[in-house]
C-alpha cells in the first residue's frame, strides 16, 4: 500500500503560517521584536536545504532501510507476512496506526534525547536551537546531518512488523506537529497539558535557562519526559532566554551548520590521550578532560552537593 509523506502538504502550509506569524508579530506591541529578518533568512536557508537533501535521504531510510529490515524480521509464509518470532505481521487497521504513531513518539523521544546528550550528535542539533528567536521561523531551522542518523532509531518499527511505508508517514505526522509548537501566542492549554507537549512546553525546551536545559524532548506525548525524568513545565514568573550557551555568532548558513563541529576539533586537540578525544565526541556537551566545563548533569550534582553542603 503506497502513502504520500504528509509533509507534501506540510510545507506551502509552513511558509504561510510563518508569513501570517510575521505579519501578526509586527502588529503586536508586545511581540514586534519576535522575528529578526537576517534570523529568518539564515532559518529559511536551513529550512530548505532540509526540503532538498530529506526526501533523498528519506528514500533511502523507506526504500532501502526500513524495507531491508522489514524483509529480513517478516518474510513472506503462504503468501502471509510473518514476524519471525511468530506472530502475523502488522496490517494497516485504525489501532496499528495508533500503536504505530505511540511507537513512533517513543522513538522520536530517544533520537531527540540523544541528540542533546551525544555531542557529535548535538552539532548536527543545536542548529535548530542555535536561533535566540523562538518562532515558526525556528521551526524550520533544521540540521542537514541528523537526516543522516535518524532513520537509525527508527529501524526496530519495521523490524517488529509495522509497514515501512507506515512508519514514514508516522514521522511525516510527527514532524508537523513539531513545526507549530514553536510559538508563544499558544498559552497553557489546560488539562491537554498533562498528555501532550505542549508549545509552553517546547518554550522550555529551547531555552537555555540553567533549570530547564535538557528538558521536553517529547513529540507528540510527554508522558516519555514524565517516565524517563526529563519533563518541566513553564514557569511564567521566568524569563526566558532562547538559544545555546555557545552560539554560533552568526548569519551565515555554513557557519551556523558547522560550528559546533568546528569546537568539537579544537577541544579535541587539548589532549594527546586518545580516550579524551573520543570522550570530547561522544560524551555530552560541556565534558571536559580537566573539569574546565561542566556537562549539564554535573553542573546540576555539583549545584545539589552545594546546596546540601
Amino acid at each position: 500500500m503506497d502513502f504520500t509523506n504528509p509533509l507534501v502538504y506540510g510545507v506551502p502550509c509552513f511558509l504561510g503560517l510563518i508569513l501570517l506569524e510575521l505579519s501578526y508579530s509586527k502588529h503586536h506591541k508586545e511581540k514586534k521584536d519576535l522575528y529578526n529578518y537576517k534570523d529568518l533568512g539564515a532559518s529559511l536557508t536551513m529550512g530548505i536545504g532540509s526540503a532538498i537533501i530529506a526526501p533523498l535521504t528519506k528514500t533511502i531510510a523507506a526504500i532501502v532501510l526500513f524495507n531491508f529490515i522489514y524483509n529480513i524480521f517478516n518474510p513472506e509464509i503462504n503468501g502471509i507476512r510473518t514476524n519471525i518470532m511468530g506472530y502475523q505481521s502488522f496490517g494497516y487497521v485504525w489501532y496499528v496506526w495508533l500503536l504505530c504513531q505511540l511507537a513512533d513518539d517513543f522513538s522520536y523521544y530517544w533520537f531527540h534525547r540523544q541528540n542533546h546528550n551525544v555531542r557529535v550528535l548535538w552539532a548536527a542539533h543545536i542548529v535548530h536551537h542555535s536561533s535566540d528567536n523562538f518562532n515558526l521561523g525556528t521551526a524550520v531551522r533544521n540540521g542537514w546531518f541528523t537526516v543522516l542518523y535518524k532513520p537509525f532509531f527508527y529501524m526496530w518499527m519495521p523490524a517488529i512488523g509495522f509497514p515501512p511505508e507506515m512508519v514514514v508517514v508516522c514521522l511525516g505526522i510527527e514532524s508537523l506537529w513539531q513545526f507549530q509548537l514553536h510559538s508563544v501566542f499558544i498559552p497553557k492549554l489546560g488539562f491537554l497539558e498533562k498528555i501532550f507537549n505542549t508549545h509552553t512546553m517546547h518554550q522550555v525546551h529551547h531555552a537555555q535557562n540553567f533549570e530547564y536545559m535538557d528538558k521536553n524532548h517529547g513529540g507528540f506525548l510527554n508522558i516519555f519526559d514524565k517516565i524517563f525524568g526529563t519533563w518541566k513545565e513553564l514557569d511564567e514568573n521566568i524569563d526566558i532566554k532562547y538559544g545555546v550557551t555557545h552560539p554560533p555568532n552568526s548569519y551565515n548558513p555554513l557557519v551556523i551548520l558547522t560550528h559546533e563541529y568546528k569546537d568539537i576539533w579544537n577541544d579535541m586537540k587539548k589532549s594527546k590521550n586518545w580516550y579524551h578525544k573520543f570522550m570530547y565526541a561522544f560524551a555530552a556537551p560541556g565534558w571536559s578532560h580537566d573539569g574546565s566545563t561542566l556537562t549539564i548533569k554535573q553542573q546540576r550534582k555539583l549545584l545539589t552537593k552545594q546546596v546540601n553542603a
